[in-house]
């Protein structure tokens, strides 16, 4: 495959993800503002929302306070902020129509339908006047993407750049917000804290942080007790059954990567397979006794340099 060609379907897929990823994040943020609680409180999370994403520094420069509804423009329709919605689905429709030929016109026309839909809707007004059911399309025009490719398409060179891209981006968004919303509450202290309220408010915490990522009802048939946050690091790292796990996007980005290997791509593949073991074998008492926050840096470093490899291996060369 000509690599101008694999360029193009790996970041259609990552800015797809980019855009549910972010539809996840803000949602999540939006509810938990309408919550009870102290205007310091809710003006921390949306500066992590701004951290997940390594965006804070851009923000401010724009803006002179952390506030909802800011914070929610400058994520979704802020055409200058590359990692909103806005230019997530952009880019991932110029993406896809680059590559047309290469898709199915089933594929092609969802990420063109997706672009349009957007544009009329933001233009309605229909994120301002209901943001949750906004997220909710985004979200769900992300799962229609990745329905049609794996309905319609032919399982060769093409679709397994496409779930290169999905799984690399997912794992890197896993772990951005395991690492920043442990930190918010606890940082490494995981020891429960007693009293009515504090329970309560842990509760909420770690509900939304399992729903951002689909997995509160997964929580719930997994360990059948209250929620502790050393069972939501284990769920959300360690287990492969748990879709957006960070071992089930290793596991699903290694294999894909395993069916497109070339003769320079042993040491990327070798990195991939490394990082696999550790989080097939690994426990997360030894994970959290020598720090989740140095775990998720080290991890977020090897995902961006098999992001990395995997641009030098197949795709265009980024210019320097």
């Amino acid at each position: 495959m000509l690599s101008r060609t694999a360029d193009h379907l790996y970041w259609m897929a990552r800015y797809t993800e980019r855009a549910e990823n972010t539809a996840r994040m803000l949602d999540i943020n939006y509810q938990m503002s309408l919550l009870p609680q102290s205007t310091e409180s809710a003006e921390q999370g949306w500066r992590g929302m701004l951290s997940i994403s390594e965006l804070t520094g851009e923000y401010l420069r724009r803006h002179t306070s952390v506030n909802p509804r800011e914070v929610m423009d400058f994520m979704v329709r802020d055409e200058s902020n590359p990692s909103s919605i806005h230019s997530c689905l952009r880019a991932a429709r110029e993406n896809a129509r680059a590559v047309r030929g290469t898709l199915t016109t089933e594929v092609w026309e969802t990420a063109n339908t997706t672009w349009l839909e957007f544009k009329r809707l933001i233009a309605g007004g229909d994120f301002q006047r209901d943001p949750s059911a906004f997220f909710e399309w985004v979200k769900f025009r992300s799962h229609l993407s990745r329905g049609v490719t794996l309905g319609t398409m032919l399982q060769d060179d093409s679709f397994h750049f496409l779930r290169i891209g999905t799984f690399l981006e997912r794992a890197d968004n896993t772990a951005r917000l395991l690492d920043v919303k442990f930190h918010a509450v606890q940082g490494e202290d995981f020891d429960a804290r007693e009293g009515g309220e504090a329970v309560e408010v842990d509760f909420y915490h770690w509900s939304a942080i399992l729903r951002s990522v689909s997995g509160f009802e997964i929580y719930r048939k997994v360990y059948r007790n209250v929620i502790q946050p050393e069972k939501v690091a284990e769920l959300l790292i360690l287990r492969a059954d748990m879709p957006r796990s960070l071992a089930a996007c290793v596991n699903e980005a290694v294999s894909n990567l395993q069916r497109v290997a070339n003769e320079q791509s042993a040491e990327t593949l070798r990195r991939a397979g490394r990082l696999r073991a550790d989080l097939s074998f690994g426990r997360i008492d030894e994970i959290l006794a020598t720090g989740l926050h140095a775990f998720l840096t080290q991890f977020l470093d090897r995902v961006n340099d098999l992001g990395a490899g995997v641009s030098r291996d197949f795709l265009v060369p980024v210019a320097e």
